[in-house]
């Protein structure tokens, strides 16, 4: 019996070397796929603005890979992880690994190194790549994929209060005095929120203290009129610091820049719990890569001429999209603030964690 963790370092470097190739493989194949289909969709969008050719096509393309990527790596290590295992079974290597005493856990210890080193990287890929993708595509489509100022602090969809009445935009970008909004919608309510009259224009400019509206068009609720107005000033008391802040996007944003956003809604005493989960979910979402191996684990084991490696892959790949699934409704749980943020980031992957190697355990070990 081998009391160390790792097997041989020949046999680790193998291991390792054909999960690499695999998770490569699955993950290229995937992320085209879904490219293309996305594609598809989102073409006609893209070229109904004039002026837009095949070169924003390609644009798209490069916004929405990383976001791909980033999206089905844990899949494709899932998918990899049951290929690969299956693989080695059906050629008998497990039953040599085995029979020169290696446990289960040591056969599985090179795939379980080679998913952390993956969570890491697409960690350290989803903070400097990933986030940046998001949130120019985002502005980018909230724009009807026109074209976007190339400044930063681009925010879309803004929403906020000004008193009673209401002001959204579709897109926020500059700062101080060079604010600038596009597609301004302003809603002059009553203090029972009623909506008494609503001002559209396409572009409002920051003029300290105010909005600046060109050529706004007003709809009179009770009169139902609709006439066209001369440039004016609304919204005194909201600046664009305060707009910036109605429109924060945590996936948009790396950690420290979430951190610094959450800092300064705890200090205008705006509640957070959504984003504290999504800032959690930041590191359990990459690290779940290095679970996927030990939820496809029981793919390795079991007689391959018995006909129980299909079914084991099976229930390997149903563990794997039950997590998925799991994660997904923990996050939502905690964004309607029926979980802790810790609790929704963090107990789908502990959950998981132990029956991993609970079924391990009780089948191999």
């Amino acid at each position: 019996m081998q009391w160390q963790f790792f097997p041989s370092r020949t046999l680790t470097i193998y291991l390792a070397k054909i999960f690499i190739q695999r998770i490569a493989a699955m993950l290229i194949l995937i992320a085209m796929v879904m490219q293309m289909l996305d594609l598809l969709g989102e073409s006609g969008k893209i070229l109904a603005f004039k002026g837009n050719t095949e070169a924003q096509l390609w644009y798209y393309v490069s916004l929405r890979t990383p976001q791909l990527i980033a999206r089905f790596l844990p899949y494709s290590v899932l998918l990899a992880t049951i290929i690969t295992l299956v693989g080695l079974n059906q050629n008998s290597e497990v039953i040599a690994m085995k029979a020169g005493g290696m446990s289960a856990h040591q056969v599985l210890a090179p795939f379980l190194l080679t998913a952390l080193a993956v969570s890491l990287l697409s960690f350290v890929f989803n903070e400097r790549v990933v986030t940046r993708a998001n949130a120019t595509l985002k502005a980018w489509q909230a724009a009807e994929y026109a074209p976007i100022p190339r400044t930063s602090g681009v925010h879309s969809n803004v929403y906020v209060r000004d008193g009673a009445n209401i002001l959204t935009a579709s897109m926020l970008s500059g700062e101080g005095t060079s604010a600038v909004m596009e597609k301004v919608t302003w809603y002059r309510r009553d203090a029972n929120g009623m909506v008494l009259q609503q001002l559209r224009s396409p572009r409002a400019t920051w003029v300290a203290p105010g909005w600046k509206l060109q050529s706004p068009v007003s709809f009179d609720v009770q009169s139902a009129n609709l006439k066209t107005l001369p440039d004016m000033v609304i919204a005194q008391a909201t600046s664009p610091a305060e707009a910036s802040l109605s429109t924060v996007d945590a996936d948009g944003l790396n950690v420290f820049e979430l951190s610094r956003a959450m800092t300064e809604l705890n200090k205008s005493g705006r509640h957070t719990d959504e984003l504290d989960g999504k800032w959690w979910h930041k590191f359990s979402g990459p690290l779940s890569t290095a679970l996927m191996p030990l939820l496809g684990a029981i793919a390795a084991f079991g007689l391959a001429r018995s006909g129980q490696v299909l079914i084991r892959a099976v229930i390997g790949m149903a563990l794997g999209f039950a997590y998925f699934f799991v994660d997904n409704a923990a996050i939502a749980m905690g964004n309607f603030g029926g979980y802790p943020p810790l609790v929704a980031a963090w107990a789908p992957f502990l959950l998981f964690l132990l029956i991993g190697e609970t079924v391990l355990v009780r089948t191999e070990e």
